[in-house]
């Protein structure tokens, strides 16, 4: 049996700031939960973020305390940043 290849991430296939999940066969797939390409100013990078193990625990107790943990709301960070899109898109500001 011939051994599997792990696939690359197409990074012209991707919208410029907008995360998708992570896909089987990807690099990263298992250990982060989504890949964005993060386009700053001139500057493009490609992120993978969201650990697997946090499981489904986005009660408002475990949001509150990654947010101010990760000082999403204190401390704004830059669009390059995994932190910037934890904060944006996987723990997102609730109403009261």
């Amino acid at each position: 049996m011939p051994p599997r290849r792990r696939r690359q991430i197409d990074k012209r296939k991707l919208t410029p700031n907008k995360p998708r999940k992570l896909r089987q066969g990807e690099p990263g797939f298992g250990q982060k939960k989504m890949v964005v390409l993060a386009r700053e100013g001139g500057t493009t990078k490609l992120i993978k973020f969201g650990a697997v193990g946090y499981r489904h625990n986005y009660s408002a107790r475990a949001n509150a305390s990654f947010r101010a943990r990760m000082r999403c709301d204190t401390d704004p960070a830059s669009k390059l940043t995994a932190r910037y899109w934890a904060c944006e898109t996987l723990w997102k500001k609730r109403k009261k």
